[in-house]
């Protein structure tokens, strides 16, 4: 009697066939820092409108200051961040709303939608702070990270379904160790620094839109030192998202004297 199919290769040569056909389909587009041409996931009208949905929600759910010192401060950094962009940045239609919440956080969405949250204002410390935590956001949006990732997600799901399908005839246990394996293989392998080499370009970006608009790239640093002592910790830089804040407070030092040249 013959022993049960454990695996089967056709499946996953399929899956490997659609992927590739997804991979080399997919639109590309022109990175207008560095020339370089990228795969995406979404055209801009679609990211844009999935920016402006996600926008909304968040005022709607949120208190939204509509005056006072701090309004007057993002604005006045935001409106001389807005020039610096240069292509990234032309076809957005920016907006900035602060919100009275005590989340050190900031963001900015696909289209130009920018969420200030009140409670990363101390930590910013001054205008060049805010630069820095603003610029970076702003840079994640003109470098189109979402449709970016979209993509690479995309492909690893066609895979990975192709994997499964392969693996259907082995016992159960077996198969869920192999694909737990293989998820994350790929999870630290390839999604987590993807997903810091993005955080590393926003960086950079942001450092470039700080230095064009006047301000001293050096206060990035001194940010990230501060955001440091807030407390928390990080787990290891490989099962992480983003840098360690060493490593972040290391590649902006880098970063600062092509920065510099950048300063009117």
């Amino acid at each position: 009697m013959k022993g049960k199919k454990k695996f089967a290769i056709l499946p996953l040569l399929m899956f490997l066939a659609i992927a590739a056909w997804k991979y080399f389909s997919a639109d590309t587009w022109t990175n207008p820092e560095t020339g370089e041409e990228i795969k995406i996931g979404l055209s801009e009208d679609q990211e844009e409108a999935l920016g402006v949905q996600s926008y909304r929600e968040v005022l709607a759910e949120s208190q939204v200051l509509t005056r006072g010192p701090e309004v007057d401060l993002v604005r006045r950094v935001v409106q001389r961040l807005i020039p610096a962009t240069g292509d990234g940045g032309d076809d957005f239609e920016w907006e900035v709303n602060v919100v009275q919440n005590d989340q050190v956080n900031a963001f900015c969405l696909p289209g130009g939608k920018i969420v200030v949250y009140t409670g990363i204002l101390p930590v910013a410390g001054d205008e060049a702070g805010l630069a820095t935590v603003i610029g970076h956001e702003m840079a994640h949006a003109t470098m189109r990270h979402g449709a970016q990732r979209l993509f690479q997600n995309d492909i690893y799901n066609t895979v990975m379904q192709g994997a499964q399908a392969s693996m259907a005839d082995m016992d159960p246990a077996s198969r869920e160790k192999v694909i737990g394996l293989l998820g994350a293989g790929a999870k630290f392998g390839v999604l987590l620094p993807f997903s810091r080499d993005h955080e590393t370009e926003a960086d950079q970006i942001g450092l470039l839109y700080m230095a064009r608009a006047g301000y001293d790239p050096e206060a990035s640093v001194a940010f990230w030192q501060r955001m440091a002592e807030q407390g928390g910790g990080q787990g290891p830089e490989f099962a992480s998202t983003h840098p360690s804040h060493g490593t972040r407070i290391d590649n902006l030092r880098k970063f600062i004297p092509e920065a510099r040249k950048q300063m009117p």
